[in-house]
């Protein structure tokens, strides 16, 4: 947990330090409202004293609720903004201060924002791209056709990007931000608005990056299950301060979190009898809700229910981050109240 510098007690990355940042600050000026014709200038800082390295190969969860400091902090890491104070290294390399040399060695794939030239095919700025790196001739075809295969984008690359969905474009700038072969990936929910079988597809083939070619990848993402699937670890942003550094277990068991298991009955049936810890929260019908500690196993709650009751269907769903985020924030508080004299 946060030990008052912003830093993690996870495990920190290990020693490498491909990526490290060393209290990092930044502060912003803005000015706002305060009466009839008068503005007021208020320092705000987004990202406060934070701490943490990364090493290289490896997949870490960078999670927090809106306005925590994510994106600020990948803004720094990719040299769009300058920090305010501290260190920040990626590859050895201070991202404000060398951003072209930089530029080389990342990928970024920033959610609701393309990289992709809107009026044009998608193949067209993959050619762009392919000349703005210098990619070599045989590494672009050989990157293209693997990313176009995994990427499932054989029947897009004619299609102006304009016309695309946004699950259809997130894939398509996905490929962009690797054809030059970048030894970092920093990815803001890449899975936002893909169907099941496409999210399927796109983590599988981060694993594949990963496994084959060391690639360090920074994922954001409000979706649990792109975090459990692809990520040892997980670090908690809120507030501009590291809340968190760990697996994922420790940050459920940190804030508490719950799992939901929503049960569809044959027919009616009073609450199912669920084995401890969980337990029904709710009933509509031949439907109910039981929640569970994120923490454990739904394989044996499910196994028990299938073998007792006139199952029809079930799903699990994920715990909401900022639920488990403000749970952490409610039990340091009361950890706080009661060591207070």
């Amino acid at each position: 947990m946060d030990d008052g510098r912003g830093r993690g007690g996870g495990s920190g990355g290990g020693g490498d330090g491909f990526i490290t940042l060393d209290r990092v600050e930044k502060v912003f000026d803005v000015r706002r409202k305060a009466g009839f014709l008068k503005r007021e200038r208020q320092r705000v800082r987004a990202v406060d004293s934070l701490s943490f390295t990364v090493a290289r190969g490896e997949m870490v969860g960078y999670i927090g609720p809106n306005g925590a400091g994510k994106s600020t902090t990948i803004k720094m890491l990719t040299g769009i903004l300058t920090p305010s104070g501290g260190r920040l290294r990626v590859a050895g390399i201070d991202p404000s201060r060398e951003r072209t040399r930089l530029a080389h060695r990342i990928g970024v794939v920033f959610g609701q924002r393309t990289t992709l030239w809107w009026d044009l095919p998608l193949i067209d700025s993959y050619r762009l791209v392919h000349r703005m790196y210098r990619i070599p001739d045989a590494r672009y075809r050989e990157n293209l056709d693997r990313m176009v295969e995994l990427l499932d984008l054989g029947d897009l690359l004619d299609v102006p990007v304009r016309q695309l969905s946004l699950g259809q474009r997130m894939r398509g700038d996905i490929a962009a931000a690797l054809l030059h072969d970048p030894q970092v990936l920093y990815l803001d929910e890449p899975t936002i608005g893909l169907d099941v079988v496409s999210k399927t597809k796109v983590r599988a083939f981060l694993r594949e990056l990963n496994a084959e070619r060391a690639t360090t990848v920074l994922l954001t993402t409000h979706d649990l299950q792109d975090i459990e699937q692809l990520c040892s670890r997980v670090m908690v942003i809120d507030h501009g301060r590291l809340m968190y550094d760990g697996p994922l277990a420790g940050l459920h068991e940190a804030g508490e979190g719950e799992r939901t298991l929503v049960v569809d009955l044959e027919r009616e049936l009073p609450p199912i009898d669920a084995p401890a810890p969980a337990r029904v929260v709710r009933v509509e019908g031949a439907r109910q809700w039981l929640a569970f500690p994120a923490s454990r196993s739904a394989a044996p709650i499910v196994a028990r229910i299938a073998a007792e009751y006139p199952l029809v269907d079930l799903s699990v769903r994920e715990p909401d981050i900022e639920a488990v985020i403000a749970k952490m924030y409610a039990g340091r508080a009361g950890r706080a109240d009661r060591a207070a004299p």
